[in-house]
C-alpha cells in the first residue's frame, strides 16, 4: 500500500509552479478551477463574465504564488484572491448600491419546498448587488462584518443591515417561488 503525503505533493506542485512550469500551473488550475469558478458565480450572475473572472483570478494568482506562506489552507489563499477580483469587477462595472434597512417582519413563513442548487442560485441572483456581495461573504465565506466593512469600504452597521436586509428579501423569494411551484 503507498501513502501519498498530500501536502507534500502540493507543495511540490506550488514550487514547480512558481518556477513557471506550465504543466505544474495547468494541474492546479485543474483541480481548483471548477470550485473557484463556483465562488465568481457566487457573486457575478452572467456565466461568461464570472468565467473572465475565474481566468483573471488565477492569473492573479499564478503571478503571486511566490508570496504563498504556506500559512494556512492553499485553496482559501486562492479563495479569497478571487474574492476580491469579483468585488474589483462589481464595483468596477456597476455601481454598487446598498439600500437602507428595511424592518425583519418577526413573522417568519416556513418554505417547505424542496430547491435546487441552480434555483438557489437564481434566487441569490436576484438580490440587490450591495447586499448580495455581503450575504455571500457572510453566509457562504464566512467573513465577519468588520471584515466585509473593510473590504467593501462600508461601516459595519451597513453590512449587518444589509445582510438583514437580504435575508427579508430571501425569505420573500423563497415564498414567492414555493406558491409559484405549489400554489
Amino acid at each position: 500500500m503507498k501513502i501519498v503525503d498530500i501536502h507534500n505533493e502540493l507543495h511540490k506542485q506550488i514550487e514547480r509552479a512558481i518556477q513557471q512550469d506550465r504543466q505544474a500551473q495547468k494541474v492546479l488550475y485543474q483541480r481548483y478551477a471548477p470550485k473557484l469558478l463556483s465562488v465568481c458565480r457566487q457573486y457575478i450572475q452572467d456565466i461568461h463574465a464570472a468565467e473572465d473572472m475565474l481566468v483573471t483570478s488565477f492569473m492573479k494568482i499564478l503571478t503571486n504564488l511566490h508570496r504563498f506562506e504556506y500559512k494556512g489552507s492553499f485553496e482559501a489563499w486562492m479563495r479569497r484572491i478571487t474574492v476580491n477580483e469579483c468585488i474589483s469587477y462589481i464595483r468596477k462595472n456597476k455601481k454598487v448600491q446598498y439600500t437602507d434597512q428595511i424592518e425583519v417582519s418577526s413573522e417568519m413563513r416556513e418554505v417547505d419546498s424542496l430547491l435546487f442548487e441552480a434555483d438557489i442560485q437564481d434566487i441569490i441572483d436576484g438580490l440587490p448587488t450591495g447586499c448580495k456581495m455581503v450575504f455571500i461573504m457572510f453566509v457562504v465565506e464566512g467573513y465577519k462584518h468588520e471584515e466585509i466593512a473593510e473590504i467593501l469600504h462600508i461601516s459595519e452597521g451597513t453590512s449587518k443591515s444589509q445582510l438583514a436586509y437580504a435575508r427579508k428579501l430571501l425569505q420573500q423569494m423563497l415564498l414567492q417561488n414555493n406558491i409559484a411551484n405549489h400554489g
